[in-house]
């Protein structure tokens, strides 16, 4: 049985990952506590059961979470494809996701406000945020890329490799905290300064044919999967489940992505690991 447990932040996007795997054919169960996890795997009706997905968060109440840990580590005695997902967002994105919505978070009432709830939770979750598989920051995703990226990444069996996430971004939208890898290629010519180059973007034919032009990019494009193809090999040993590697430029749309996809091709044809492509800012996935 494939066990996903979603748990994470209140307004990051718990709800509607569970909703997405439910449509991808997982039994789901929202707010379970903890200690009744290991309960539930033992019914004949959960046991039949190829796919489980499990919300847990704060509303279970601070001891369930305390406990996830080594439920987990438990569970994977029996159960070895396990994973504890931990979706989170920027402290502002989450209090405009609250206004916008008008509901109440879980660890907010009169006397404590909506900002000091935030950070109340985000300190209860810390050890479960250092436990995670994979962290999602949900800060620039929407629900759609957020749908995608869960129905793409945890469709595959847990294997050795990495399932590696190549993903490009503008700096001035923000760099995505969750990169376990993060390259800077502003150093790079910037094509934004071509007025006929300006509009397109690091997929297209012209800007491909421009920053190849420059040796530099080359050097850099070399540089950077010498040192990935070193490093890949460690963390794999380490049980890496999950590698998400960023490259970003300055507003995400000619550099980074030619970048990005220019790792993802590379490693795409010579590796076995599953290995997907995100270009942040032009709302893209594969």
């Amino acid at each position: 049985m494939q066990i996903i447990i979603i748990t994470g932040m209140s307004g990051a996007g718990k709800s509607y990952a569970l909703q997405t795997l439910e449509d991808n054919g997982y039994y789901c169960i929202d707010n379970l506590p903890s200690q009744l996890i290991e309960e539930l795997l033992q019914t004949p009706q959960i046991a039949r059961q190829s796919q489980l997905a499990i919300g847990i968060d704060i509303r279970g109440g601070r001891e369930s979470l305390q406990e996830i840990p080594r439920t987990i580590e438990r569970i994977r005695l029996t159960h070895p494809d396990t994973r504890l997902v931990y979706l989170y967002a920027q402290q502002d994105t989450l209090k405009k996701r609250y206004n916008e919505s008008r509901r109440r978070h879980p660890l907010a009432d009169e006397e404590v406000e909506l900002e000091r709830a935030i950070q109340l939770e985000e300190t209860l979750l810390f050890e479960l945020a250092e436990a995670a598989d994979w962290r999602i920051d949900t800060t620039q995703t929407n629900v759609y890329e957020l749908g995608r990226l869960l129905k793409e990444r945890l469709a595959q069996p847990m294997v050795r490799e990495c399932s590696i996430l190549i993903q490009s971004f503008g700096f001035k939208h923000e760099a995505p905290s969750d990169s376990d890898m993060l390259f800077d290629v502003r150093c790079l010519p910037n094509p934004y300064w071509i007025p006929e180059l300006r509009s397109l973007s690091g997929q297209d034919a012209a800007i491909i044919t421009w920053l190849e032009s420059h040796p530099r990019v080359h050097e850099l494009t070399q540089g950077m999967i010498h040192f990935l193809e070193l490093w890949m090999q460690d963390m794999e040993l380490c049980q890496r489940a999950y590698l998400n590697i960023a490259i970003g430029c300055t507003g995400g749309r000619h550099r980074s992505v030619y970048v990005a996809e220019y790792l993802y091709r590379h490693f795409r044809d010579r590796r076995s690991n599953p290995i997907l492509l995100r270009h942040r800012e032009l709302n893209y996935l594969i």
